[in-house]
Protein backbone atom coordinates (compact mmCIF):
# COMPACT_ATOMS: atom_id res chain seq x y z
CA UNK A 1 0.00 0.00 0.00
CA UNK A 2 1.42 3.35 -1.08
CA UNK A 3 1.08 5.89 1.73
CA UNK A 4 0.91 9.45 0.45
CA UNK A 5 0.91 12.96 1.90
CA UNK A 6 -0.85 15.62 -0.17
CA UNK A 7 0.43 19.20 0.23
CA UNK A 8 -1.93 22.02 -0.75
CA UNK A 9 -2.28 25.78 -0.36
CA UNK A 10 -5.77 26.53 -1.67
CA UNK A 11 -9.04 25.00 -2.76
CA UNK A 12 -7.71 21.50 -3.28
CA UNK A 13 -9.32 20.61 -6.62
CA UNK A 14 -6.42 18.27 -7.43
CA UNK A 15 -6.77 16.73 -3.97
CA UNK A 16 -10.45 16.13 -4.75
CA UNK A 17 -9.51 14.52 -8.07
CA UNK A 18 -7.17 12.16 -6.18
CA UNK A 19 -9.83 11.30 -3.57
CA UNK A 20 -12.42 10.68 -6.31
CA UNK A 21 -10.00 8.49 -8.26
CA UNK A 22 -9.29 6.42 -5.14
CA UNK A 23 -13.01 6.00 -4.51
CA UNK A 24 -13.82 4.97 -8.10
CA UNK A 25 -10.86 2.60 -8.41
CA UNK A 26 -8.76 4.64 -10.89
CA UNK A 27 -6.10 4.77 -8.17
CA UNK A 28 -5.48 1.44 -6.44
CA UNK A 29 -3.18 0.28 -3.65
CA UNK A 30 -2.99 3.79 -2.16
CA UNK A 31 -4.04 5.62 0.99
CA UNK A 32 -3.76 9.30 1.92
CA UNK A 33 -2.07 9.43 5.31
CA UNK A 34 -2.26 13.20 5.74
CA UNK A 35 -3.13 16.45 3.98
CA UNK A 36 -0.90 19.37 4.94
CA UNK A 37 -1.50 23.02 4.10
CA UNK A 38 0.42 26.21 4.80
CA UNK A 39 -2.91 28.06 4.79
CA UNK A 40 -5.31 27.56 7.70
CA UNK A 41 -8.22 28.75 5.52
CA UNK A 42 -7.52 26.38 2.63
CA UNK A 43 -10.72 24.67 1.54
CA UNK A 44 -8.57 21.60 0.87
CA UNK A 45 -8.45 21.00 4.65
CA UNK A 46 -12.27 20.78 4.70
CA UNK A 47 -12.24 18.40 1.74
CA UNK A 48 -9.88 16.12 3.67
CA UNK A 49 -11.98 16.28 6.84
CA UNK A 50 -15.14 15.36 4.90
CA UNK A 51 -13.42 12.16 3.79
CA UNK A 52 -12.02 11.31 7.22
CA UNK A 53 -8.44 12.14 6.22
CA UNK A 54 -6.14 13.70 8.79
CA UNK A 55 -5.44 17.33 7.88
CA UNK A 56 -3.22 19.96 9.42
CA UNK A 57 -1.84 23.43 8.82
CA UNK A 58 1.84 24.26 9.21
CA UNK A 59 2.53 27.82 8.12
CA UNK A 60 5.83 29.71 7.86
CA UNK A 61 3.91 32.62 9.47
CA UNK A 62 3.82 30.65 12.73
CA UNK A 63 7.63 30.67 12.94
CA UNK A 64 10.22 33.34 13.66
CA UNK A 65 12.31 32.19 10.70
CA UNK A 66 12.21 29.87 7.73
CA UNK A 67 14.83 27.53 9.21
CA UNK A 68 12.60 26.64 12.18
CA UNK A 69 9.62 26.18 9.88
CA UNK A 70 11.58 23.89 7.54
CA UNK A 71 12.80 21.75 10.44
CA UNK A 72 9.35 21.39 12.01
CA UNK A 73 7.67 20.82 8.66
CA UNK A 74 10.03 18.00 7.75
CA UNK A 75 9.75 16.40 11.21
CA UNK A 76 5.96 16.49 11.02
CA UNK A 77 5.95 15.05 7.50
CA UNK A 78 8.43 12.31 8.48
CA UNK A 79 6.22 11.31 11.41
CA UNK A 80 3.64 9.96 8.93
CA UNK A 81 6.23 7.70 7.24
CA UNK A 82 4.78 8.26 3.78
CA UNK A 83 6.15 6.71 0.59
CA UNK A 84 5.21 9.60 -1.69
CA UNK A 85 4.66 13.35 -1.27
CA UNK A 86 2.16 14.88 -3.72
CA UNK A 87 2.29 18.62 -4.33
CA UNK A 88 -1.21 19.63 -5.42
CA UNK A 89 -0.98 23.40 -5.67
CA UNK A 90 1.48 23.90 -2.81
CA UNK A 91 2.97 27.41 -2.94
CA UNK A 92 5.78 27.00 -0.42
CA UNK A 93 9.36 26.42 -1.55
CA UNK A 94 10.41 23.02 -0.24
CA UNK A 95 13.54 22.90 1.94
CA UNK A 96 16.56 21.39 0.19
CA UNK A 97 16.97 18.78 2.93
CA UNK A 98 13.44 17.53 2.23
CA UNK A 99 14.08 17.25 -1.52
CA UNK A 100 17.25 15.24 -0.82
CA UNK A 101 15.57 12.96 1.70
CA UNK A 102 12.60 12.30 -0.60
CA UNK A 103 14.50 12.00 -3.87
CA UNK A 104 12.17 10.69 -6.60
CA UNK A 105 9.42 10.48 -3.97
CA UNK A 106 7.88 13.95 -4.45
CA UNK A 107 5.65 14.67 -7.43
CA UNK A 108 4.19 17.96 -8.61
CA UNK A 109 1.51 19.00 -11.08
CA UNK A 110 2.32 22.01 -13.27
CA UNK A 111 -0.31 23.63 -15.54
CA UNK A 112 1.72 23.71 -18.77
CA UNK A 113 3.64 21.39 -21.06
CA UNK A 114 7.10 21.68 -19.48
CA UNK A 115 9.52 23.17 -20.57
CA UNK A 116 7.03 25.85 -21.73
CA UNK A 117 5.79 28.41 -19.21
CA UNK A 118 7.53 26.97 -16.17
CA UNK A 119 10.21 27.87 -13.65
CA UNK A 120 10.43 30.74 -11.19
CA UNK A 121 7.34 32.95 -11.13
CA UNK A 122 5.19 30.63 -13.24
CA UNK A 123 2.32 29.37 -11.11
CA UNK A 124 -1.46 29.56 -11.04
CA UNK A 125 -3.12 31.99 -13.44
CA UNK A 126 0.24 33.50 -14.45
CA UNK A 127 1.00 30.37 -16.50
CA UNK A 128 -2.22 30.71 -18.48
CA UNK A 129 -1.88 34.48 -18.88
CA UNK A 130 1.52 33.97 -20.45
CA UNK A 131 0.33 31.12 -22.69
CA UNK A 132 -2.44 33.36 -24.05
CA UNK A 133 -0.11 36.34 -24.41
CA UNK A 134 2.28 34.18 -26.42
CA UNK A 135 -0.54 32.93 -28.62
CA UNK A 136 0.09 29.20 -28.28
CA UNK A 137 -2.51 26.88 -29.82
CA UNK A 138 -1.86 23.99 -27.42
CA UNK A 139 -1.09 23.99 -23.72
CA UNK A 140 -1.63 21.30 -21.07
CA UNK A 141 -0.28 19.94 -17.81
CA UNK A 142 2.75 17.99 -16.62
CA UNK A 143 3.31 15.67 -13.65
CA UNK A 144 6.97 15.48 -12.72
CA UNK A 145 9.25 14.43 -9.91
CA UNK A 146 10.61 17.32 -7.85
CA UNK A 147 14.32 18.06 -7.73
CA UNK A 148 16.33 21.06 -6.48
CA UNK A 149 15.35 23.19 -9.50
CA UNK A 150 11.96 24.75 -10.26
CA UNK A 151 9.91 22.48 -12.55
CA UNK A 152 13.11 20.74 -13.69
CA UNK A 153 12.64 17.20 -12.32
CA UNK A 154 12.03 14.07 -14.41
CA UNK A 155 8.72 14.20 -16.32
CA UNK A 156 6.25 11.39 -15.61
CA UNK A 157 3.17 12.29 -17.69
CA UNK A 158 1.95 15.14 -19.89
CA UNK A 159 -1.41 15.83 -21.49
CA UNK A 160 -2.15 18.43 -24.14
CA UNK A 161 -5.16 20.76 -24.08
CA UNK A 162 -6.40 22.93 -26.92
CA UNK A 163 -6.37 26.71 -26.52
CA UNK A 164 -9.61 28.14 -27.96
CA UNK A 165 -10.45 31.48 -29.52
CA UNK A 166 -11.66 33.91 -26.88
CA UNK A 167 -10.18 32.02 -23.91
CA UNK A 168 -9.54 34.05 -20.79
CA UNK A 169 -6.85 32.91 -18.33
CA UNK A 170 -9.62 31.71 -15.98
CA UNK A 171 -11.44 29.72 -18.69
CA UNK A 172 -8.19 28.18 -19.91
CA UNK A 173 -7.13 27.33 -16.34
CA UNK A 174 -10.40 25.47 -15.79
CA UNK A 175 -10.10 23.52 -19.05
CA UNK A 176 -6.51 22.51 -18.26
CA UNK A 177 -7.64 21.29 -14.83
CA UNK A 178 -10.61 19.31 -16.15
CA UNK A 179 -8.97 17.84 -19.26
CA UNK A 180 -5.42 17.33 -18.01
CA UNK A 181 -4.52 17.92 -14.35
CA UNK A 182 -7.36 15.91 -12.82
CA UNK A 183 -6.57 13.00 -15.11
CA UNK A 184 -2.76 12.74 -15.14
CA UNK A 185 -2.17 13.36 -11.43
CA UNK A 186 -4.29 10.33 -10.38
CA UNK A 187 -2.79 8.30 -13.24
CA UNK A 188 0.76 9.09 -12.08
CA UNK A 189 -0.05 8.14 -8.48
CA UNK A 190 -1.57 4.86 -9.63
CA UNK A 191 1.51 4.04 -11.75
CA UNK A 192 3.80 4.69 -8.78
CA UNK A 193 1.55 2.75 -6.38
CA UNK A 194 1.70 -0.29 -8.63
CA UNK A 195 5.47 -0.23 -9.17
CA UNK A 196 5.32 0.83 -12.82
CA UNK A 197 7.61 3.86 -12.64
CA UNK A 198 11.39 3.86 -12.55
CA UNK A 199 13.86 6.76 -12.88
CA UNK A 200 17.29 6.34 -14.44
CA UNK A 201 19.64 9.24 -15.20
CA UNK A 202 16.80 11.74 -14.91
CA UNK A 203 14.51 9.86 -17.31
CA UNK A 204 11.25 8.17 -16.32
CA UNK A 205 10.39 4.72 -17.69
CA UNK A 206 6.81 3.43 -17.46
CA UNK A 207 6.60 -0.35 -17.33
CA UNK A 208 3.70 -2.25 -18.90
Amino acid sequence: MLKIAVLVSGGGTNLQAIIDAMENGTITNTEISVVISNNANAYALERAAKHGIEALCISPKQYENREHFNKDFLEKLNSYQVDLVVLAGFLVVLPEMMIKQYENRIINIHPSLIPSFCGKGFYGLKVHEEALRRGVKVTGATVHFVDAGTDTGPIILQKAVEVKQGDTPEVLQRRVMEEAEWKIMPEAINLIANGRISVTDGQVTIKD
